[in-house]
């Protein structure tokens, strides 16, 4: 995964240096950010190519073909998001690295981990290739859990441990991704293990997430030798989990976690070097409305962490965690991957430089964004016109009459609930005040048999969601009352090769197309971004709440994520993300 720079490239840069040849780029009357150090210090930056050739005082050299006025303004390194799912923005890599780069990052640390529980090995290849030639630079991770629970869900593929190692071997491939199955890495199943294995014979990085590991199960799997985790609900977990030696790869779709955390770390005699940054999950329109990696920073430093060691955290420290040691820093030998801002406090990005070359102003890329060729995964549901009848909730064998039954009780983080239901010749009658969610097997590799559960705490609704979105196997997922709604919703979906749809007195009031893989859209990210936001306000108007994240949509989309603790509907049954169990018989009484 290192890119090492051409020997011819090198020799020239050693010249500048020197003082024996010029420079390409000076940028001139700036200051540098030393994360390594902490320090500000007033110098200029020679640049040879994609290199670095020399930091030196300010003026002390004229002798370069082209100069850069950084007067009055910061020099730092470019950002590195080190666990994301691009997918989530629902944009293909060219138009992903349109959104990022203008705000300052210039390298990820990807785990196409969606498309692979869609189109398997190929659906990687294909985050690989078209993200070849980007201004922003696409580490990628090889997907360790497709399905991430095996017999709780079902996805597109199954990836064992041969094909795990086919795609480590790729020179693109940087890691092994996040290894969701805790149990089946704490249990020593068969699988897991020659999948991590696998992970540690390549050489390269293994990634974890230890979603509620605490005590001997955090130990546990850290001796399992999974180093970092992104599953941070607390800023309790996130020390317990620093001071155990796990590389934490902080977000920010829990703003709550952040100030107490900056807090614990003021704390601390030293500033760790295993904590980095990550965005993880965020829709285009949230990244071009309020940012990634830029806004967590934002964020840290507006909740009193120093701003370079803010910023140390999104270069330094995730550059040593990605074993990357051309990036990281503005020094010389390192890659010219900068930012300029105007403001450290404010993380304002003025100017973004990709190895040497200016691709972005004032939040705007200089230069068109090409993706290189590629297959992208297209025709991915393998679904049929539904009928209301797919949407009525039965129980079969349970006698006429009100009954007591298992529900789900709150919105992503979930927990058992219980309601009382009236049943007429095996059919439930959704009570007041609760939500029928029903997942569809859409990969074709099971008959497409609906699968539903009653949620609790999700207000009253006048209309149906219906979404190919539904992490991480991506089944298709509609939330609703009325089975004419919720039909009328999922068909929409269909008809389009995927999307998200909104549904009220039996017509669709909007609609967002997603054709690649039924999860990403080849429109412009502007236009996606735009999108997202008409179908999330069209989704509230009909009852969805605004929900714990980023964005109110992520709810729908992530109520099947059996990976999460307590119970979740998924396109197999009715399941215990904490027991990693089937729940057979949801009725009580």
């Amino acid at each position: 995964m290192y890119s090492h720079l051409e020997e011819e490239t090198r020799a020239r840069a050693v010249g500048a240096a020197l003082g024996n040849e010029p420079f390409d780029l000076i940028l001139t009357g700036g200051t540098v950010v030393d994360v390594g150090t902490g320090e500000l210090r007033q110098s200029d930056v020679g640049i040879v190519g994609p290199v670095v050739a020399s930091i030196h005082p300010t003026g002390s050299r004229t002798d370069a073909a082209d100069s850069f006025d950084c007067t009055d303004r910061y020099i730092a390194p470019g950002f590195i998001d080190m666990h994301v799912h691009f997918e989530s923005s629902m944009l293909t890599p060219g138009q992903y690295a349109a959104a990022i780069c203008p705000r300052g990052t210039t390298t990820v640390f990807i785990d196409p981990h969606e498309l692979a529980n869609i189109a398997g090995v190929e659906g990687v290849r294909y985050a690989v290739d078209a993200s070849r030639g980007l201004p922003v630079r696409f580490v990628v991770q090889a997907p360790s859990c497709v399905p991430p629970l095996p017999g709780l869900e079902l996805s597109g593929h199954d990836l064992h441990a041969a094909d795990i190692a086919e795609m480590l071997s790729w020179e693109e491939v940087g890691g092994l991704a996040e290894v969701m199955d805790m149990g089946g890495v704490l249990g020593r199943d068969a699988r897991m293990v020659d999948i991590v294995a696998a992970g540690h014979e390549s050489g390269k990085l293994v990634s974890g997430h230890a979603a509620g590991l605490t005590g001997p199960a955090l130990q546990a799997y850290l001796s399992a030798g999974i180093f970092s985790d992104h599953e941070v609900f607390a800023h309790v977990d996130a020390m317990e989990k620093l001071r155990a030696g796990m590389t934490v790869e902080l977000r920010g779709a829990f703003d709550f976690v952040l100030p107490l955390l900056v807090e614990e770390l003021a704390k601390l005699p030293e500033f760790p070097t295993h904590i980095i940054a990550a965005t993880d999950d965020l829709f285009a329109a949230t990244l071009l409305e309020e940012g990634g990696i830029d806004d967590l920073l934002r964020r840290l430093i507006r909740y009193g962490l120093e701003p370079t060691r803010a910023l140390r955290i999104a270069t330094y420290n995730a550059a040593y965690r990605l074993q990357r040691t051309d990036l990281g820093m503005v020094a010389a030998g390192r890659r010219a991957d900068i930012v300029v801002l105007s403001s450290l406090e404010e993380v304002a990005v003025d100017d973004v430089f990709f190895d040497g070359r200016q691709v972005a102003h004032g939040g705007v890329m200089l230069e068109s964004v090409s993706e290189a060729p590629s297959n992208p995964p297209l025709d991915t549901i393998r679904l049929s016109a539904v009928t209301a009848d797919d949407f009525v909730f039965r129980l079969p064998g349970v006698p006429d009459g009100r009954h007591r039954m298992k529900v789900v009780e709150g919105v992503v983080m979930t927990e058992w609930g219980e309601a009382e239901v009236d049943v007429a010749e095996g059919v439930v009658t959704v009570p007041d005040g609760y939500l029928l969610n029903v997942v569809v097997h859409r990969h074709g590799r099971i008959p497409a048999t609906p699968v539903a559960g009653l949620l609790g705490g999700w207000g009253h609704w006048t209309g149906a969601v219906a979404t190919t979105i539904s992490h991480d196997t991506h089944n298709l997922s509609v939330f609703g009352r009325d089975p004419s709604d919720m039909a009328v919703a999922a068909n929409a979906v269909i008809a389009t090769g995927g999307g998200v749809a909104v549904v009220q007195n039996g017509e669709v009031v909007s609609i967002l197309e997603l054709p690649v893989a039924g999860i990403l859209s080849p429109l412009p990210a502007t236009d996606v971004a735009r999108l997202q936001s008409e179908v999330g306000a069209a989704a509230q108007s009909i009852g969805l709440p605004p929900g714990p994240l980023t964005q109110p949509l992520f709810s729908v989309m992530l109520m099947s994520l059996a990976c999460l603790t307590g119970p979740h509907v998924t396109d197999i049954g009715v399941v215990d993300g904490t027991l990693s169990q089937l729940v057979d018989d949801l009725v009580l009484s």
